[in-house]
């Protein structure tokens, strides 16, 4: 659903995706990201899904990506390299504070 300023936000994979960028810092990379998502939280997701989801953060500006510098542990293959921009930051703190705000009252819930 489009807030009235016209901004979105992100969705479930798109926010878990963009933390896992800021704890991975500059090691963020479609491989690292898939582990990090995985060990931390148990959730499991493909490559193809993360790289789909990087190729739209990255269209909405939420992220920016360059190519590494190539690795011979990867065959002389490059890495993918993310970074979340300013306005990923801002669209996460947003969506974290609407977040709270709708737990506000909620802790015996919250605490199952």
């Amino acid at each position: 659903m489009a807030r009235r300023d016209g901004s979105d936000f992100p969705g479930e994979l798109e926010q878990m995706l963009m933390l896992a960028a800021l704890q991975l810092d500059d090691e963020a990379y479609g491989a690292a990201m898939a582990n990090l998502l995985e060990d931390r939280v148990g959730r499991r997701v493909s490559r193809g899904s993360i790289y789909v989801t990087l190729d739209r953060l990255e269209a909405k500006g939420l992220i920016r990506s360059r190519m590494s510098e190539p690795r011979a542990e990867r065959g002389g293959r490059p890495r993918r390299l993310i970074e979340v921009t300013a306005d990923g930051v801002a669209q996460l703190r947003r969506s974290r504070e609407a977040l709270e705000t709708l737990w506000h009252g909620l802790e015996s819930v919250a605490r199952g």
